[in-house]
């Protein structure tokens, strides 16, 4: 697996994300696990996950759980991976997402998040998105306080506009790591952010990179020109697709969702695929 830097951690160039083995329409907790260690088989080090991740009011953290659980069974190096998790996104349990960006709120979470997680401090650690009823740099305040603490050893923000990458960074007194935010062939409104991130050096992450759980598999149908590149390389669509998030930038670290060991499998491909400027020519324009 090729890798890439997030800050001074060397991650593999394409990750994981936690989110569909915890939300609706999970699988049982066998295969959760047997899709996690399918990624650490495969050379994936970088897992991503939320506290919010979960279904019911009462299990607040399943996905951390269940991942840190999984890389604790996982037969590998346990310490060359590295989970990052996200806080001020809350489910209620009746299927909606609210926020709660408050800085005693913020540290509170992290601290349940790295108590699930084990370990001295977390990886990384992200606000999980803006909360209009709190000043922005009041939360990220927070995340820098439990940078300066050692709660957490790397600081991120997800769901940022240009503005606030730029406000986190300097709050965070150039400490800003990362910043997670939706980006794929159906949506590339994030691509300020990205361009952003990588005149800074900052790693970004890419949510939904597929499109999300309810159309990722239907990609090659929605962009022709990634099936027709795909055909072309004897691989699938999505496979295209992380190549062309790679070639974006040599800051891009793609964290495709999976619930099923061929899916992250598959994934974890992109990596050793180079996609020449005609086909990201091409692509781009699809």
């Amino acid at each position: 697996m090729r890798t890439r830097r997030i800050a001074d951690v060397e991650v593999s160039a394409i990750g994981l994300g936690g989110m569909p083995m915890s939300i609706e329409g999970r699988p049982d907790d066998e295969r959760s696990i047997a899709t996690i260690h399918a990624a650490l088989d495969a050379g994936v080090t970088f897992i991503d996950t939320a506290d919010a991740y979960h279904l019911h009011a009462d299990e607040v953290g399943h996905n951390e759980s269940l991942i840190a659980g999984a890389v604790r069974s996982w037969g590998g190096d346990a310490s060359t991976v590295l989970i990052a998790t996200k806080g001020g996104h809350l489910r209620p349990g009746d299927g909606s997402w609210y926020v709660d960006g408050r800085p005693e709120y913020i540290k509170e979470a992290a601290k349940a998040s790295l108590a699930r997680l084990g370990g001295d401090a977390i990886g990384l650690y992200q606000f999980h998105r803006p909360d209009p009823e709190v000043p922005y740099e009041d939360s990220v305040g927070a995340i820098r306080d439990l940078l300066d603490d050692g709660v957490i050893r790397l600081a991120g923000i997800s769901n940022a506009n240009p503005e606030q990458i730029r406000q986190a960074q300097e709050i965070l007194g150039g400490r800003l790591a990362s910043v997670q935010n939706q980006f794929s062939p159906a949506f590339r409104s994030s691509e300020p952010e990205l361009e952003l991130a990588d005149e800074l050096g900052i790693a970004f992450l890419p949510w939904s990179p597929l499109g999300g759980i309810t159309s990722a598999a239907a990609l090659g149908d929605r962009f022709a020109p990634f099936q027709q590149v795909a055909d072309a390389r004897g691989v699938s669509p999505q496979v295209v697709a992380l190549a062309w998030h790679l070639a974006k930038s040599p800051h891009v670290i793609p964290i495709p969702g999976a619930s099923r060991p061929e899916s992250i499998r598959d994934s974890a491909t992109a990596a050793d695929l180079t996609l020449t400027p005609e086909e990201l020519a091409a692509l781009d324009a699809a």
